[in-house]
Order: structure tokens, then sequence, then C-alpha cells
């Protein structure tokens, strides 16, 4: 008896126009899901707030160069932020949303996996240029910053591109962390790299031991970065350089995120 065969059957494709609104419709929930949790929300606001008004401002009221000061800060507390902002927005979130199942969830529908970290990022932009905007804003009513409006927009747009390498740090946590320890190896990672990288105190300030660790630091380059934008930049290397180094972290970490999701993959699916 002749064995009967069945043509395949092709899977329609999906017209461009709905598959951008899935993209805008994860976008819009992701943002209104961090907007409501007042740990994440606040937290990664107040925090880099917090510190420019402390390190930028008041320590340096009755210097004279505090407006100098005020703008130096306003660059390394920038880079700060945007750094929480992508290491808790992935990381933190990606590994609990790992462990709660949320990512097995995401998969048994219809949504292009992208969907979820194209989501994923455009949270980590919206917060990043809105804690610029309110470092801007206090530095130039409170600590005397005074920049033209290119300079200002250029900086923004260096620290805002720059959550991008950090968001792809926070990623690769994110698929090896466990849900209940990711807050901390966030904070073990976040923290001492901000302070070797000289966000808190300048670098000059600090022992040539870290000084020299400093340059193998990410952090570091994207605040140069945003410290040569304002004219206050103290290292030769070029810009180049610095961006070389973004692209690289960002690129392994990639790599890294996805070995990590090929093995979450072969877990669940065998």
């Amino acid at each position: 008896m002749a064995a009967t065969t069945f043509p395949a059957l092709a899977v329609p494709r999906r017209p461009l126009q709905r598959t951008l609104a899935i993209y805008a419709k994860e976008a819009k929930y992701e943002l209104l899901k961090n907007l409501r949790i007042p740990v994440y929300a606040i937290s990664t606001v107040s925090f880099p707030l917090m510190f420019y008004v402390l390190f930028g401002i008041v320590l340096g009221r009755n210097d004279p160069g505090s407006p100098e000061r005020a703008t130096y800060a306003l660059a390394t507390m920038g880079c700060f932020g945007v750094m929480a902002v992508a290491l808790f927005g992935f990381g933190v979130s990606l590994a609990m949303e790992r462990g709660q199942g949320w990512l097995q969830v995401k998969r048994a529908s219809p949504m292009p996996v992208s969907a979820y970290f194209a989501g994923k990022l455009f949270s980590a932009v919206v917060f990043s240029t809105v804690i610029m905007l309110l470092l801007l804003s206090v530095g130039i009513a409170f600590g005397g910053v005074r920049l033209p409006v290119w300079t200002a927009v250029k900086l923004v747009g260096i620290l805002v591109a720059g959550s991008i390498p950090f968001s792809a740090m926070g990623l690769a946590i994110g698929y090896f962390a466990k849900p209940n320890s990711a807050p901390a190896v966030v904070n073990l990672i976040y923290l001492p790299m901000s302070f070797c990288s000289g966000l808190w105190i300048p670098l000059f300030l600090l022992p040539h031991g870290l000084r020299v660790l400093a340059t193998f630091l990410p952090p570091y380059h994207l605040a140069q970065l945003a410290l040569n934008a304002v004219g206050l930049g103290v290292n030769p290397t070029p810009a180049r350089g610095h961006v070389e180094a973004l692209l690289a972290l960002t690129v392994m970490c990639l790599g890294l995120a996805a070995w990590g999701y090929r093995r979450d993959e072969g877990k669940t699916y065998g």
C-alpha cells in the first residue's frame, strides 16, 4: 500500500504592521510594569540624583570651581544612573521572570521573543533619559552648570546610548543569576565598578592601582566619553578607543546571554 503524503502547509507571515504593533505593546507594558514597581522606579531615579546633589553640589558649595565640579559630576553620575537602569532593568528583572516561568509563557505565545527584549531596552532608554534630564535640571538650577544646548544634547545622547552595553551586561547576568540572588549579584558588580571607575570620586584622587584598574572597566569608558563631551576629559585615549571597548563589552555579553538562552531552552525542551 502506497504511503500517502501531504503537502506541507505554509505558515502565513505576519504583516509588518501587526509585528510593529506587538513590539509597541510589549514596550508599553514593560514601561508600565516598571513604573508600577516603586522599588525600581523610585530608586533608579532617586539614587543617582541623591549622589549628584551630595558629591557634585553640596560638597563643593564653597569651592570657587564648584560649577566645574558640578559639571564633572553631571557626567559621572549620569553614567552611574544609566548603569543602574540597565543592570537592574535587565539583570534582576530577567532573572526573576525566568524563575517565575514567565519566559516560558512568552515563548508559548505568538509574540517574537525579540519583542520581549526590545521592550526592556525601550524601558531602559526611557528611564535613562528621565534620569539625565533630571540631573541636568538640578545641575543648572543649583550647581551653576552652564552648557551650550548642543553640548547638553550630546551629553544626554551619549549616556542614554551608553545604557545599551550595560543592558547587554544585565542580560547576561539575568540568564545566569538565580532569582533570589540576582539583586545581590548586580550590586556586587555595579557598586565596586562604579567606585573603581571614578564615578563617585574623581580618578586623580584614587590610588595609582585603582587608576590603572579603571581603564579595564566599562563604566570608565562611558564616563570618559561623557566627560569629553563637556570638555573635562583627562584621558588621552581617543573617543574611538572608548567606543570600541563598549562595543566589545556588548558583543561579549550578548554572546554569554545567547549561551544562557540556549542552555535554558535545552533544560526546558530537551
